[in-house]
């Protein structure tokens, strides 16, 4: 398996990845598959961390992408004495995470999250929120946003809603987490 940046050609099987990972019965296409491409059409798109992982016939395998989301920290103002902004903090909302389902379950979304996470730290990035499994992500380094500080749009998302610091962490960055705009139709 190789784990590589998402190329210009590969949203279709992005899109069929995608879909097939989060099919649900009664569904025909779920939300997940259209949001990537709404990501990639919004500004807190970043191409460096949308990953492929690819199977041994070179065909995309599972996929997981990081875009930009911010902390609201207050107000937008600027600190008296230091004259830092105290208003939304930059951090990175991660998912989806979808691997096809013939490859799940033997180390497909693995590879794909240390890649992602790796790849996020190389660029200066805080911190990675997500909404997923509380069995699942603490593997890779997720607590409950809660433990830092950092709380979902939506109460009750509060048992599913997890960070995971990196190395630019800064135990200022506390409040009230938002996804980009794409996530608000999910």
């Amino acid at each position: 398996m190789l784990i590589r940046r998402e190329a210009s050609g590969d949203a279709q099987a992005i899109r069929a990845v995608t879909a097939a990972a989060f099919a649900r019965p009664g569904e025909e296409v779920p939300a997940e598959a259209p949001l990537v491409d709404q990501l990639r059409a919004d500004p807190a798109w970043i191409p460096e961390l949308s990953l492929v992982a690819l199977g041994p016939d070179g065909d995309v395998i599972g996929h997981v992408l990081c875009t930009r989301g911010t902390v609201t920290r207050g107000s937008v103002t600027s600190d008296a004495v230091t004259g830092a902004a105290v208003g939304p903090a930059p951090v990175l909302g991660l998912g989806p995470l979808s691997v096809c389902p013939d490859w799940q379950r033997r180390g497909v979304g693995k590879a794909l999250m240390h890649a992602v996470l790796g790849a996020a730290d190389a660029l200066g990035e805080p911190l990675v929120v997500l909404l997923g499994s509380a069995e699942y992500y603490p593997r890779f380094g997720f607590r409950l946003a809660s433990e830092y500080g950092i709380r979902p749009h939506h109460p009750e998302w509060e048992p599913h809603f997890q960070v995971r610091a990196l190395t630019a962490y800064d135990p200022a960055v506390r409040g009230e987490f938002a996804y980009p705009k794409p996530f608000d139709g999910v």
